[in-house]
């Protein structure tokens, strides 16, 4: 008979509690240490999360959990599916697996986009009718014996081979119709030769994580479901097999793998509630395992532990056996609260990371097993976490927001506005400009920390973000640059800097999550009403016009991606939370625009990434998301430059957004996919200025003069001359300075180029 999961999670954080796999591989990346020792801090976080995790009194453990860079890229890699491009390399298998991730010399990465609607970025993989598929990597057995050898029996955790092809795009030469779902037989294989490996190890269940089942989904993509647990379910001498599919609901693929032969379904019941009544409705979940997946995998506040028993008390007459669970996997949330003292004390008993949620976790479990009252004291403090506080509502915002009208989110014609903007600014064709940031150096960033700490005074601080400032502005005007940027070194990150200065918000100092590789960002935690005390970035933008004729640019982070890269409130609608964040920034653009910045950015880098994943969700999110942007940028004259930035997603299915966002100006990844968005905009009517990243920042590879030369030519194709800007993919603040300004020199000189075409 099949094992009980019991009490689980679908996955939990792989960075280390102190960042340890982000210091251990920027130092291998830097040649400073080894494979070795790489591998030694990895094998140590592993160890430490079966241990900690086992410790905790989860029924269930999940394996296999860890990456090095990225999980996708991990499924690439033990599938054999490396391009040809990376094996000419002749590299180790830890350094090829590498230069897949960040490019290697002249040889780019692979793209690297959204998963899905989370901040967490993937590498995806290219496949094309000629890739070879085998089992090239065991990585998931190894796990499981290690994890054996510690006393924890592990349930390893492998991405499905549906999500796995869906999620990658076909190879460079590929023809037209070919789809990376058509070579699904071919995956199969290796997929069935690692169940057995892992059965022979020992593992009583695996989880196949199918997240691509939570968005539309073809008839034919269905049967490629029906297929591939078909293909897995009937294979002898396996482990059992549970579905994990999240982030939202999962609709008639429920149907669908309630009638395969696996042993289990992992559903969301947050993101999708009404799966609830889907799931309760299904006759073929009644031999299966259902793991309930009620506490919050994507957010921080503390679980209503009554409402989650209640559900998963439900459900227990609809299935064979009812797990508790999170979720999704503990990855897009810190690791816990403890590491946190400072936090507000208002705000800090309403959280639960990665920790406290495994409590939650085992606490339903136990609740579920022995009854409530077996864990009576953790329900009430359940209870009293969600009482309201003094600092959730401010009623002059709410009065604020309900004067707000049509008016408050119009301008005038682009046209109107391009002649005054040409006039005021006279610059060259094909202006070059960057994104914003400029490289975080060290220094910098322990003067910032030092600063805080209270060891050096405000006035010290302020001189030496001046100097950094008049260092980045004469590297600007050496470069040749059009548009400036006075580099953004006051701030750490582009969400946590404007929520330090919102009422409204509170932020960490642990709370690190990883967005993709050594990336990791601290999601401030929006828990109130939102507004401004004063201005914030008013004095750094003055101070840097005030050193050049040229124009320089205000830099702020918009009210759509303030929301998607924070923990954000439950309580109230995520339009009205939007538009109170618009309506302190519209005050802060307008502040900007009376201090002489005649451009001013206003980056929504995840504008596609809040896209709900249903289409018939999103027309109600494209609206709200559309109308907090222009209620934060229209408060201002025709001749003021309104820019914004979007970055690292596939864009296709908010096009008509990016034209309804109304900037004059939208720089726009597009380095790594090869300016195919500008035909895609072209399309659907974007008749506004343009910049198409010309060189991918999050590659240490730097391009030549005569590479961003040919990128502006392909884009003069679809854009015109008039409307097209020159800048690289994203902001510099991850690169070095050496490799920064050789990227820039080559930029302008590709820049110039172009020009000399037009004469």
């Amino acid at each position: 008979m099949t094992s009980s999961i019991g009490s689980t999670i679908l996955g939990y954080p792989r960075i280390g509690p102190r960042r340890e796999l982000k210091r251990a591989l920027e130092k291998y990346w830097a040649a400073a240490s080894g494979e070795s020792e790489l591998r030694a801090v990895a094998r140590e976080l592993c160890a430490r999360t079966w241990r900690e995790l086992s410790a905790a009194g989860l029924d269930s453990v999940p394996g296999n959990t860890f990456s090095y860079y990225d999980h996708v890229l991990d499924t690439a890699t033990m599938l054999g599916a490396v391009p040809a491009r990376f094996r000419a390399l002749g590299l180790g298998p830890l350094d090829t697996y590498f230069a897949m991730a960040r490019g290697a010399g002249r040889t780019a990465p692979l793209e690297l986009t959204k998963w899905f609607d989370t901040n967490y970025h993937y590498l995806v993989p290219e496949i094309g009718p000629d890739t070879e598929f085998t089992l090239a990597d065991h990585t998931p057995v190894t796990d499981y014996l290690e994890a054996s050898t510690l006393g924890v029996p592990t349930r390893p955790v492998l991405l499905g081979p549906v999500t796995f092809l869906l999620l990658a795009k076909p190879a460079a030469g590929a023809p037209e119709d070919f789809r990376p779902l058509d070579r699904l037989a071919d995956v199969l294989p290796a997929y069935r030769r690692l169940l057995r490996e892992l059965h022979a190890a020992g593992a009583d269940w695996v989880q196949f994580d199918e997240p691509a089942l939570a968005a539309d989904r073809t008839e034919s993509e269905l049967d490629a479901v029906r297929t591939a647990y078909a293909a897995l379910g009937e294979l002898g001498n396996r482990p059992s097999i549970l579905v994990a599919g999240y982030f939202g609901d999962l609709d008639g693929a429920i149907d669908v793998l309630a009638a395969a032969p696996v042993e289990g379904l992992a559903v969301d019941l947050v993101s999708s509630p009404s799966t609830v009544d889907r799931v309760a409705e299904q006759p073929g979940l009644a031999d299966k395992t259902l793991v309930a997946g009620v506490i919050d995998g994507r957010n921080v506040w503390r679980t209503n532990l009554d409402a989650a028993l209640t559900t998963v008390t439900t459900l227990r007459e609809s299935a064979r056996d009812v797990a508790v669970s999170t979720s999704c996997s503990l990855l897009h949330v810190p690791y816990d609260v403890e590491a946190e003292p400072s936090l507000d004390p208002e705000v800090r008993p309403h959280l639960a990371f990665a920790v406290q949620k495994v409590r939650e976790v085992v606490t339903l479990g136990r609740a579920l097993t022995n009854g409530r009252a077996s864990v009576g004291a953790a329900f009430e403090a359940s209870r009293a976490a969600r009482a309201v506080t003094g600092r959730t509502y401010n009623h002059r915002v709410r009065a604020r927001l309900e004067m707000v009208r049509p008016a408050h989110i119009r301008r005038p014609d682009y046209e109107t506005r391009r002649r005054l903007q040409d006039n005021a600014l006279r610059l060259p064709p094909l202006p070059t400009t960057t994104v914003g940031s400029f490289p975080q150096t060290a220094d910098l960033r322990k003067t910032r920390a030092a600063w805080r700490r209270g060891d050096v005074s405000t006035e010290q601080y302020r001189e030496r973000m001046r100097e950094e400032i008049r260092d980045i502005v004469r590297l600007q005007e050496d470069v040749g640059l059009d548009v400036l940027v006075h580099g953004e070194p006051e701030r750490g990150d582009m969400v946590q800097y404007v929520a330090e200065h919102l009422d409204g918000f509170a932020t960490t100092e642990h709370g690190w999550v990883q967005s993709y590789g050594s990336r990791c960002v601290r999601p401030p935690i929006l828990f109130g009403d939102v507004s401004r005390p004063a201005p914030f970035t008013v004095e750094w933008a003055r101070y840097g016009q005030s050193l050049t004729d040229k124009p320089v640019k205000g830099m702020l982070t918009g009210p759509v991606t303030m929301l998607a890269w924070s923990f954000v409130r439950n309580d109230q609608s995520a339009a009205d939370t939007a538009a109170q964040v618009a309506l302190a920034l519209r005050d802060e653009v307008r502040d900007l625009e009376r201090a002489g910045i005649g451009v001013i950015q206003v980056d929504e880098p995840a504008l596609r990434e809040l896209l709900p994943l249903r289409r018939r969700d999103r027309r109600d999110y494209l609206c709200w998301a559309v109308e907090s942007f222009r209620l934060a940028t229209s408060g201002v004259a025709d001749v003021t430059q309104i820019h914004t930035h979007l970055c690292y997603a596939e864009f296709g299915d908010v096009l008509d957004a990016i034209v309804a966002l109304e900037a004059d100006v939208t720089s726009i990844e597009a380095a790594r996919s090869h300016m195919e968005v500008l035909d895609d905009l072209a399309a659907v009517g974007f008749a506004r200025g343009v910049g198409p990243g010309v060189y991918d920042i999050h590659s240490p590879r730097v391009p030549g003069a005569a590479e961003i030369a040919r990128l502006l030519a392909e884009a003069m194709e679809s854009v015109p001359v008039g409307r097209l800007w020159v800048n690289p993919d994203c902001g510099l603040k991850t690169r070095g300075y050496a490799e920064t300004e050789e990227a820039l020199r080559a930029m302008v000189e590709g820049a110039q180029t172009a020009r000399r075409s037009l004469r």
